[in-house]
């Protein structure tokens, strides 16, 4: 059966570094999916007033210099600091989350509404944001692919980097449904296709 005309089914895309779920949520668009990536949402966010100044009191003036949020002055002082870093991702994640909720409003109320609704989530489990998605895809890769794709963007090892977030196997054994992006770029959009194509033949419960 299929999904009602002004229900369009919610999908969190989530996956490690390197893994390719960036590459897989504009492979998502490709398919006809609404895509929307969080760390954009997180990006609006941290070029607001209110996030600005908030930072400015807690983190120092060092990480707006010019007026405007450093996020990598940012993402240094709270790499180092723990309580400082739960600290961010308790203003952030309730924000992110009211967006997604607003940009789902606005998917389903769209003249021609599309077959599903793709939301990219690097910390999706992390931030205990499951339930706001009707279906979760991880994409997982294997170690050293990992390395290479985060070797080629500039970013050190996916093992430093991975230190906050949950392994590719708890990510797998939590989401819905898991993607092997080891392969090709056809082998991954024939995956995702097939994966959307049975969601949307399927209802939530």
């Amino acid at each position: 059966m299929g999904w009602p005309a002004e229900r369009v089914p919610f999908i969190g895309l989530t996956g490690g570094m390197g893994a390719g779920k960036s590459t897989a949520l504009v492979v998502a668009g490709e398919l006809g999916a609404a895509t929307l990536s969080t760390d954009e949402v997180v990006h609006e966010l941290l070029a607001t007033e209110e996030l600005r100044d908030l930072l400015v009191e807690r983190l120092g003036r060092d990480v707006a210099p010019q007026g405007s949020v450093d996020r990598g002055a940012v993402a240094a002082r709270v790499f180092e600091r723990p309580e400082d870093r739960d600290w961010l991702e308790g203003v952030l994640w309730p924000r992110v989350g009211r967006k997604l909720a607003e940009w789902r409003t606005w998917v389903e109320a769209t003249d021609c509404p599309p077959s599903t609704a793709v939301v990219e989530v690097p910390l999706l489990f992390e931030a205990g944001m499951e339930d706001f998605f009707d279906f979760t895809i991880a994409v997982v890769a294997e170690e050293s692919l990992r390395d290479q794709r985060a070797g080629r963007r500039g970013h050190q090892a996916v093992a430093e980097r991975d230190v906050r977030q949950l392994t590719q196997e708890e990510k797998s054994q939590r989401a819905t449904f898991t993607i092997r992006n080891d392969g090709t770029p056809d082998e991954l959009k024939a995956e995702l296709s097939r994966i959307l194509a049975t969601i949307g033949d399927n209802q939530p419960d």
